[in-house]
């Protein structure tokens, strides 16, 4: 069921269209700032306020690289894997993420901390090797780096 404040959130962001089923992703966006990630039980009540079947709006949820269907970590940590990344580095920084935090792409930290996943380019090739910490860009990494970003994220 959706809370008082995911279904006023959705009715407002719902507002800009002229069919609720357009409103999709930005509903399901919604649900998992306050869920964290979006379960069967959460795209079937999306889906009962939508007027779209659960299976159609998974499919959409799967689709987005950002629309979480498994639980993750507090914060989620893209890590750019594009030709420019790869031939600045970015390999020493997974292992580094590897060796130091013991996560792969698509692990989560023991500690519930951080999941880290690979993003095909954040746009930032002339700062590579480059991450991104829930919304926050990071630029020009070493492992040194890495970890300074990291401990400010709690």
């Amino acid at each position: 069921m959706l809370s008082d404040t995911e279904r006023q959130n959705i009715d407002r962001e719902l507002s800009h269209y002229a069919d609720p089923r357009a409103g999709c992703v930005e509903a399901m966006k919604i649900v998992q700032r306050e869920r964290g990630w979006l379960s069967d039980a959460a795209l079937a009540d999306i889906s009962e306020r939508l007027g779209m079947s659960r299976e159609e709006l998974d499919s959409i949820a799967t689709f987005y690289n950002l629309l979480f269907r498994k639980p993750v970590g507090r914060h989620v940590v893209l890590m750019c894997d594009s030709a420019s990344c790869w031939i600045l580095g970015y390999e020493k920084l997974l292992e580094h993420l590897r060796s130091r935090y013991g996560v792969g792409f698509g692990d989560t930290t023991a500690d519930n901390r951080f999941t880290l996943l690979p993003s095909q380019c954040l746009g930032a090739c002339d700062g590579g090797p480059a991450m991104v910490v829930d919304d926050d860009l990071h630029r020009d990494l070493t492992p040194e780096r890495i970890d300074g970003i990291l401990e400010r994220y709690r």
